[in-house]
């Protein structure tokens, strides 16, 4: 089963490394790392993590490449500099980002589920091919589509560390089908020193068709769109996601 990693901010994120360690992600991202080089032939050096979050998956992908971070929360970034000295981290938004550089690959994880309609996935994915080199790879994965979604889908699980345990409530839910977002809510019960404090966090993500995918992949430039699962790559309900590797021209 696939850990979610919320994007926390403010008074929560002191949570986040307690309900998202970087062990629950070695599998996936030594995954995402064979892919790169495997689509490579050994070339990718560089590679550029778009929305990177808390740096879970950069534990294990600094083993393989010179990363370099971008995400738009101050909180995430503090804690993936803490968690990840050797990795470069940058603040920005992965809609409009340009950091006059280019990369060997880019890889776009978690942070994709937050574009809400077609026009902030397509600026994601020309974020991508501004910062690839010619022939450089894209890669990112699919969580939700239409045809997957289930409605009010609830997952608990609970977490234990530093004398602190917490219980975490996570439910999908879409007010309204004809859009392009759905909702994502989490409830965290923290029980520390006998104390409980409950906590709500409510998201929007993104919901398109997996077509919709492909066609703005082509209209950003990306060409030899290939599409792998894997068991380390898994829903809540076991179903493999699907990953997309692009290769831009």
């Amino acid at each position: 089963m696939r850990p979610t990693e919320p994007r926390l901010y403010g008074d929560l994120a002191w949570i986040w490394p307690i309900i998202s360690p970087p062990e629950d992600y070695r599998e996936e991202s030594a995954f995402f790392a064979a892919l790169l080089r495997r689509a490579g032939q050994g070339r990718i050096r560089r590679v550029l993590h778009l929305g990177c979050g808390g740096g879970s998956n950069d534990f294990t992908l600094k083993r393989y490449f010179q990363l370099t971070g971008v995400d738009l929360s101050a909180a995430m970034l503090a804690h993936a500099r803490r968690l990840n000295p050797e990795v470069t981290y940058l603040e920005g938004d992965l809609r409009t980002v340009r950091l006059q550089e280019t990369f060997d690959a880019v890889v776009c994880l978690d942070a994709v589920a937050y574009m809400l309609s077609e026009r902030d996935l397509q600026a994601a994915f020309a974020t991508a091919a501004a910062h690839l080199t010619p022939g450089g790879l894209f890669l990112t994965f699919i969580e939700e589509t239409p045809r997957t979604f289930h409605q009010n889908r609830t997952v608990t699980s609970t977490h234990r560390a530093q004398g602190v345990e917490i219980a975490v409530i996570e439910n999908i839910y879409d007010p309204d089908p004809n859009d392009t977002t759905f909702e994502l809510t989490f409830v965290y019960l923290v029980r520390q020193g006998g104390r409980l404090t409950v906590h709500a966090d409510r998201h929007r993500c993104g919901l398109f068709p997996k077509a919709t995918w492909y066609s703005l992949l082509r209209r950003a430039g990306f060409s030899q769109i290939k599409e792998f699962r894997s068991a380390r790559l898994t829903s809540p309900q076991g179903r493999q996601l699907p990953v997309l590797v692009a290769r831009k021209g």
